[in-house]
């Protein structure tokens, strides 16, 4: 499912190590070391987004490949592209499990409006490799 996205910030990748003050980095969700969040919602799905910290390194984006609802990802699986002014980057499966909706708003909010997809997780996995908020704020200075 490509889109072209007007608006301003972005998405992830592309991560040069330049410094980029970071806004906010919400206690409750986790994280991945490629900059992609997740949050458990009450209903047993998840929603995956990108920080505020790839947004911001970014920049504006002009395209977005999401992946269709129905499709099964696997963990560390490219899930889907984005493309901003500064560079091309691929989203990553912070979990496995099938894709139940995306969202056309991801320029908005990164942490409310602005998620990605939604998934119905596979059965139980564990979440060794996601970061507490603590732990991602060390890896995103």
């Amino acid at each position: 499912m490509a889109r072209a996205v007007g608006g301003t910030s972005s998405a992830i990748g592309g991560m040069n190590g330049a410094a980029v003050l970071m806004s906010k980095i919400p206690a409750e969700l986790k994280y991945t070391r490629s900059h992609e969040w997740i949050r458990a919602l009450p209903d047993g799905q998840v929603e995956i987004g990108i920080s505020d910290h790839a947004q911001e390194t970014l920049g504006d984006l002009v395209f977005v490949e999401l992946p269709e609802p129905g499709r099964r990802l696997t963990a560390g699986e490219v899930c889907a592209v984005v493309e901003s002014v500064k560079a091309a980057s691929d989203i990553l499966a912070p979990i496995a499990g099938t894709v139940v909706a995306v969202t056309e708003l991801i320029n908005r909010d990164p942490y409310g409006d602005g998620w990605m997809m939604r998934l119905k997780p596979a059965a139980a996995q564990p979440d060794a490799a996601l970061m507490t908020a603590r732990e991602y704020e060390v890896i995103a200075k």
